[in-house]
């Protein structure tokens, strides 16, 4: 646990340690999730989720101190993880986590006086974001598409080269492109796409990225948030995310 040695004073250095922390805590609940269920073990005492500004995760035993330096995570995340199913249990970690996110933000704003244009500053940034919860449980793809199909931003984003229409192979890799002979390919898939987050990290999509999809639960990933090279992609028939092939592995 980090305790008190890193204060962000503004609303901007709030906004960094809040997307720190949340990008940690994804991690443990997505691309690391087999570790994080393993070290939850209901055997050992009330332990909790915590996220650090530096984008790392950890489960460990809540603050010894009375009152805590900073609001504690939900306790005893692991006594519940046997006696549900996995995607359920991974949800309610999620929810607790977003409702910690919000604590901690928040305590810093009321700790070093956040006016009321300062807190309404800071919500707006972090409701930008999709909450934990959302990443996991996959909603940030369906209100993406629901968002898309209400309304016309006209973004400059595409992957003209994800292939979708073709073989169930060339679905599994997506290459960005800006090759302008494909117009036609690329407003289709900016109109679908173009507002797609990875399942890992909740970031959107830039055109100089790799991404690649998961043939389970049909979420896209970053390639760097998952380990996967595009030299590697050509050579997967089927591709399961870290999630999916834990679920797919445990008995």
């Amino acid at each position: 646990m980090d305790g008190g040695a890193y204060n962000p004073r503004t609303v901007e250095e709030v906004f960094r340690d809040f997307k720190g922390r949340r990008a940690g805590m994804i991690k443990a609940l997505t691309t690391d999730v087999e570790e994080f269920y393993q070290q939850c073990d209901p055997e050992k005492e009330n332990l909790c989720l915590y996220g650090f500004p530096s984008e790392q995760w950890e489960v460990n035993l809540p603050a010894e101190e009375v009152p805590p330096e900073l609001p504690e995570p939900a306790l005893g995340i692991n006594f519940a993880r046997d006696g549900m199913q996995e995607k359920d249990w991974l949800s309610l970690v999620a929810v607790h986590s977003d409702a910690w996110l919000l604590a901690v933000a928040f305590y810093f704003g009321a700790r070093f006086g956040f006016d009321k244009a300062d807190r309404k500053q800071l919500f707006n940034m972090i409701n930008e974001l999709p909450t934990i919860f959302e990443v996991v449980t996959g909603n940030v793809k369906k209100q993406v598409k629901e968002k898309s199909s209400n309304s016309n931003h006209g973004s400059n984003k595409s992957k003209s080269n994800s292939k979708r229409g073709s073989e169930l192979q060339s679905k599994y890799t997506k290459l960005a492109s800006k090759d302008e002979d494909e117009e036609g390919m690329e407003e289709e898939d900016e109109d679908e796409h173009g507002e797609t987050l990875c399942g890992a990290c909740g970031e959107n999509y830039a055109s100089d990225e790799f991404w690649i999809c998961c043939d389970i639960c049909e979420k896209w990933f970053h390639g760097k948030c998952v380990k996967i090279t595009p030299a590697r992609a050509e050579h997967i028939k089927q591709y399961k995310c870290p999630s999916c092939s834990n679920k797919r592995s445990r008995p």
